[in-house]
């Protein structure tokens, strides 16, 4: 316990000699969501970032986020405590994959999941985030053809939402969400008769047949702690606990594992720990650096995003 204790007091130094903000998504390890300034969801820390004042951010989440962080602030110092913490969509969806779908498709409208480089951002017409994802569809013509990329789980549920039929939907998928299977989701139903279930839109469309609730991390945490209900089944990055048990302490919350590691986290996001954001702020890297162009590009469909009501 010293040690950690060490640890947070150099981090808290170390922020207030680097001005620095610290913003954490909700599947961080609970000691990083603790010193944080923000915790949220996707929107929620770029929304953030937007409005940071101050010379350095720390972005405790994954690379793609940081990304977005720096091209809402491009003045600014972003760093990440692990620059190897990557996102499997990210991965799925690359940026030559897309140009070439644009040159033989012009007519689309691209909506490109948060959950994506910012190359693939710069080619995008706007960006949504699993929060407001139906509102970003919905913001465009009913008789534009749309390209939503890159999750297959999150596109269908959009896709039955709104009711776009002229909708294409990328074959990417989340190695976290994707992998809860309805049988275990089954399962715990029968060992938890009483629980309600609530599911991020990025699980398998089986599992979403059988929610109570669906929506984004941060919509999940909210649903959760104000429905009069006590007890519920979490079908999302078991990081999320800590923000349901410090606001609905009360409250019973259940998680089942998934298929690739018999568990609810992500390895990505569970890269970053204290000792390697203690360290980012005390060396400025790993740094997230862009070209200006680049920035520029990606942040136009970014900020159409943060319009979206």
């Amino acid at each position: 316990m010293p040690a950690v204790a060490s640890v947070v007091d150099e981090i808290l130094e170390l922020k207030q000699e680097r001005k620095a903000i610290l913003l954490a998504h909700h599947y961080q390890e609970s000691e990083i969501q603790e010193l944080a300034d923000s915790v949220g969801d996707s929107l929620e820390l770029a929304r953030a970032a937007q409005k940071f004042e101050g010379d350095v951010i720390a972005f405790c989440g994954v690379w793609f986020m940081a990304e977005t962080a720096k091209a809402l602030n491009p003045t600014r110092t972003v760093v990440v405590p692990d620059a190897k913490a990557s996102c499997s969509l990210v991965e799925s969806c690359t940026a030559p994959q897309v140009a070439a779908f644009k040159q033989k498709y012009p007519d689309h409208v691209v909506v490109s999941y948060i959950n994506t480089s910012l190359e693939v951002k710069a080619l995008s017409d706007i960006v949504c985030t699993s929060r407001n994802a139906v509102q970003v569809v919905n913001s465009i013509p009913a008789d534009q053809p749309i390209l939503f990329l890159p999750d297959i789980n999150l596109g269908n549920y959009v896709k039955k939402q709104t009711g776009r039929e002229n909708m294409r939907i990328w074959q990417g998928a989340c190695i976290v969400h994707a992998t809860f299977p309805a049988r275990r989701l089954s399962a715990a139903r029968s060992a938890y008769p009483g629980a309600l279930v609530a599911s991020h839109p990025e699980c398998p469309p089986e599992v979403l047949a059988m929610s109570d609730f669906i929506g984004s991390t941060s919509a999940i945490i909210d649903w959760c702690v104000n429905h009069p209900g006590d007890e519920f089944i979490i079908m999302t990055e078991s990081g999320v606990e800590h923000s349901l048990k410090r606001r609905a302490p009360w409250k019973k919350f259940h998680f089942v594992p998934n298929e690739n590691c018999n568990c609810s986290e992500c390895p990505y996001m569970r890269l970053n720990t204290l000792e390697k954001l203690r360290d980012c702020l005390r060396t400025l890297q790993p740094e997230v650096t862009l070209s200006p162009e680049l920035m520029e590009a990606a942040r136009r469909p970014i900020e159409r995003m943060l319009a979206v009501k």
